[in-house]
């Protein structure tokens, strides 16, 4: 997925998400508040699993994985609350950008809780990691990477709440 082309060429970002529209990746959903706290209880309740096990320094796959799945469910929260479902990753994130994005003009108008490209980039990384962690038989996750992920996925899920409790 090229990010910097889905913030760069509207038509290209409305094109995908088109797509997954036509093929029932994405629909369009009534309110549900109650769905967007579940999303977001189970964001923290995979990062209290990771933060469970993040001790064992064997298994940083398994970290990735649990990490990943706390920064997916925080998103799932955020399109739902956009009354959107997803049943595609990335969907999910083109919606994110869609939804949440600003422009560079209204960066200085709009507080620092809007979403931008870091998150994407955040977002598409982790997701590419957790690929690599639950297919792949290399493990080559550091402790580094691990720790700047994990602080990245509780900045965003603290993101996440502020903006829907805005």
């Amino acid at each position: 997925m090229n990010i910097k082309k889905l913030f760069l060429d509207r038509n290209y970002l409305d094109n995908q998400i088109k797509f997954f529209i036509e093929n029932k990746q994405i629909k369009s959903i009534k309110s549900n508040p109650e769905l967007v706290q579940s999303h977001i209880e189970k964001a923290k309740h995979n990062l209290g699993f990771f933060k469970l096990n993040k001790k064992y320094s064997e298994y940083k796959d398994w970290q990735i994985v649990s990490l990943y799945y706390s920064l997916y469910h925080a998103s799932l929260a955020l399109i739902t609350h956009r009354n959107y479902s997803s049943k595609n990753h990335s969907a999910t994130i083109l919606l994110l950008i869609r939804e949440y994005s600003i422009s560079e003009d209204q960066a200085n108008l709009i507080n620092e809780l809007s979403l931008g490209k870091s998150d994407a980039e955040l977002y598409t990384n982790l997701k590419q990691d957790r690929h690599d962690a639950s297919y792949s038989t290399d493990i080559k996750f550091t402790k580094e990477l691990i720790e700047d992920y994990q602080r990245d996925v509780i900045k965003f899920i603290n993101k996440t709440e502020e903006l829907i409790n805005q």
